[in-house]
Parts: structure tokens; C-alpha cells; sequence
């Protein structure tokens, strides 16, 4: 058995083209200064992405200048869980989404909207 320590200075997320594109137009169109991304539990299997654009700085929040136009802030409590997500976005149909590739996440509940760690 092996220990696994967590240091937020290390953390890591990466961004698709696509969604690189969506969330610089969206925080452009609304003149916000980027986008947060914390967990909260909630959902069928324990906890649940919060994307929102923000327009104040976060105190605390690891800053990720993930693409061009595009800086993300995670809640520090928040790192552990996301390590090494990727953040897609994603068009099926008529239908559009953001989606975290997250290799944490033990398993999601049916309707994709939480997942457990």
C-alpha cells in the first residue's frame, strides 16, 4: 500500500481547443474575469461540478491561465478532486456542454450531472 500526498502548488488542469473557444467567448461577451470552478456535495453520487464566470477575484483560489482569454479559479478545497481534469466542451445535436474528463472520479451517476470520488 502507498501513501499519496496532495500538494495544491502541483495542481494540474488542461482545456480543450473547444472549449478554450466557448469559455474565452463567454467570459469575453460578459466582461468577467474568468471562470470559477469549485465542488459541492450534492447529486445522485455525492458531489457536483459549480462553473460560473466571476467578475471578482477569488481570495484563496489557485489561478489557472489555462488558454488564451481563458483563467480559471478553483477553490482550494476543491484541488484534490479535480487534479488532472480536463475540461471539454462538448456538441451533440442541438445539444451543448461543458464536460470534466476527471480521472479522480470513481464513478457518475446515470444522468451525468455528479460523480464520486
Amino acid at each position: 500500500m502507498t501513501v499519496e500526498s496532495f500538494n495544491p502548488e502541483d495542481a494540474v488542469l488542461t482545456i480543450t481547443d473547444a472549449a478554450a473557444k466557448h469559455l474565452a467567448g463567454q467570459i469575453q461577451r460578459t466582461k468577467s474575469a474568468g471562470i470559477r470552478l469549485a465542488v459541492n456535495e450534492s447529486g445522485c453520487s455525492g458531489f457536483m461540478y459549480e462553473l460560473n464566470l466571476t467578475s471578482d477575484v477569488p481570495e484563496g483560489d489557485k489561478v489557472f491561465n489555462l488558454a488564451e482569454g481563458v483563467t480559471l479559479y478553483v477553490a482550494v478545497d476543491a484541488l484534490p478532486m479535480v487534479q488532472g481534469t480536463e475540461i471539454d466542451y462538448h456538441t451533440e445535436g442541438l445539444n451543448s456542454t461543458i464536460k470534466f474528463n476527471n480521472p479522480n472520479a470513481k464513478a457518475l451517476c446515470g444522468c451525468g450531472e455528479s460523480f464520486t470520488v
